[in-house]
C-alpha cells in the first residue's frame, strides 16, 4: 500500500552570526539531501538566526520504504553535521 509522509526538522545553527550564515547551512542540507529523492523546504523560524524547521516529504510503496528513506536523510545530516537537528516529528499523510 502506498505510503505519503512529512518528517519535520528542528535545526540548530549555533555558530550562525547572521541569517545569511544560517541560509548557506541550510542549503547545505538541501542540496545533500537531493539524493534521496524526496522534497525539502524550510517552513518555519525563516527570521531567526540559529533555528530552522525543515518540512521532508517522502512517498513510497509502503510504511517501511519511506521510513527507511527518511531515517537515511536524517543519518547524512547527523553524519555531516552532528548535533544540527534537535528534533524530529513524523507525520503520515497517507
Amino acid at each position: 500500500m502506498p505510503a505519503v509522509a512529512l518528517l519535520s526538522l528542528e535545526i540548530h545553527v549555533p555558530h550562525a552570526r547572521s541569517l545569511k550564515d544560517k541560509r548557506a547551512v541550510v542549503r547545505s542540507v538541501k542540496d545533500r539531501l537531493r539524493r534521496f529523492n524526496v522534497s525539502v523546504a524550510e517552513i518555519d523560524h525563516q527570521s531567526l538566526r540559529q533555528r530552522c524547521r525543515l518540512g521532508i516529504a517522502a512517498a513510497g510503496g509502503s510504511r517501511v520504504d519511506v521510513e527507511r528513506l527518511l531515517g537515511g536523510a536524517v543519518d547524512e545530516i547527523e553524519r555531516h553535521d552532528p548535533g544540527l537537528v534537535i528534533a524530529t516529528e513524523i507525520e503520515w499523510l497517507a
